[in-house]
């Protein structure tokens, strides 16, 4: 059987290659690719493997963007960091959803699981699934890694003042005044921020705690932010927004 590993962090491919040899010697690992962009020529120039293990964060993208850009009909076993995208990975293949770090025999569960409905997929339980999910401590992101030309900018989310959309993408600028492009979506940054330091404020702006300076209400209606450093686009909260946002400043 052959197994394709997606997973951004080095020693974590490795470790993950080293338990499947453990479960079963004869089981090979193909390859262990770091992005989307490189998994993506790799399924277009290689033949399928039996099952794939995919880390959701990768170095470039989401995982996810891999099954925009090529069919994968083989199962998915997932191993993530983050419980948020459970129920969306269950859509694209997914027999089980592993959160690190990954235990051994839970791997060992997820491969079973496999071994027994190599012909076709069974029907998942998503509830005892979830339920797992839920006992576990939800994790945010906690750094970004950052892509300008050949250079490669790890940021913090702490240092982190806000993400904006300008002209389809997204930028994310820290407190001491740094501007670069992400590789997420203001949905998908939503999911992985912690709630508590960040908030959606309209469809173009996410901003953190630490970044709101002030707050007044506008000739709209709505609620202006002065933030720091400041924004060269006026900064309003929408009028729907308005309650939660300032519940969420209030806690």
């Amino acid at each position: 059987m052959k197994i394709l590993i997606l997973e951004d962090e080095e020693r974590s491919g490795k470790y993950l290659a080293d338990l499947v040899v453990n479960y079963d010697a004869a089981l090979a690992v193909v390859a262990i690719l770091p992005s989307a962009k490189s998994a993506v020529h790799w399924l277009k120039k290689n033949v399928a493997p039996d099952l794939i293990l995919m880390d959701i964060h990768l170095e470039d993208a989401l995982v996810f963007q891999i099954f925009d850009e090529v069919k994968i009909t083989v199962p998915v076993i997932f191993t993530t960091a983050y419980d948020q995208y459970a129920i969306r990975a269950f859509k694209v293949n997914s027999i089980d959803y592993l959160l690190k770090p990954i235990q051994p025999d839970e791997l060992g569960v997820a491969l079973d699981k496999y071994k027994s409905m190599v012909n076709h997929f069974k029907e998942i339980n998503y509830r005892d699934i979830l339920e797992r999910i839920g006992q576990r401590s939800p994790m945010y992101k906690e750094r970004f890694m950052i892509t300008a030309g050949t250079k490669i900018t790890s940021i913090e989310s702490k240092q982190v003042a806000c993400f904006i959309l300008e002209s389809k993408v997204t930028h994310l600028i820290t407190h001491a005044g740094q501007k670069m492009v992400v590789n997420f979506n203001l949905d998908e940054l939503v999911d992985v921020l912690e709630p508590s330091k960040f908030f959606r404020i309209n469809r173009q702006f996410i901003v953190s705690l630490e970044a709101v300076v002030s707050a007044q209400v506008h000739s709209s209606g709505r609620v202006k932010l002065q933030l720091a450093p400041p924004s060269k686009t006026e900064v309003l909260v929408s009028g729907d927004r308005i309650v939660t946002f300032k519940e969420w400043m209030g806690k």
